[in-house]
């Protein structure tokens, strides 16, 4: 049986950990949540991670930071983007450095399912 793709979720709202943590399970994949951006770097498994779910905007590390120290260290994680407060120029930044999509919260469960299945297609 083929191993499910680990979908990692990185949101400072415990609310919106689980509640994303519970969608991507109830599909089939394995899902793996971190409160912060430095706990995702620190004991996320990065190079098992087949997607990261990621909020723009969190204390310390800002998501669009970790996707760039993600980007310097060659990782190449497909990122979706989650956020409450997104303009149009954080939008564009992030998906010009990568993103596979960029959500605006509320978004709904197809729209992230959506993102989440094309970033495993990458």
């Amino acid at each position: 049986m083929a191993k499910s793709p680990l979908i990692s979720v990185v949101d400072d709202d415990e609310s919106v950990r689980e509640s994303i943590e519970s969608l991507i399970r109830s599909v089939g994949f394995s899902a793996q949540t971190f409160s912060s951006a430095e706990e995702f770097l620190q004991n996320g498994p990065i190079e098992k991670t087949a997607c990261l779910i990621l909020d723009v905007r969190m204390p310390r590390m800002s998501g669009l930071e970790l996707q760039r120290h993600l980007t310097a260290a060659a990782c190449q994680i497909p990122i979706v983007f989650i956020t409450a407060d997104g303009d149009q120029e954080t939008r564009a930044r992030a998906l010009k450095d990568g993103a596979v999509d960029f959500l605006s919260k509320p978004f709904s469960e197809e729209a992230l399912l959506k993102a989440v299945n094309t970033a495993l297609q990458r």
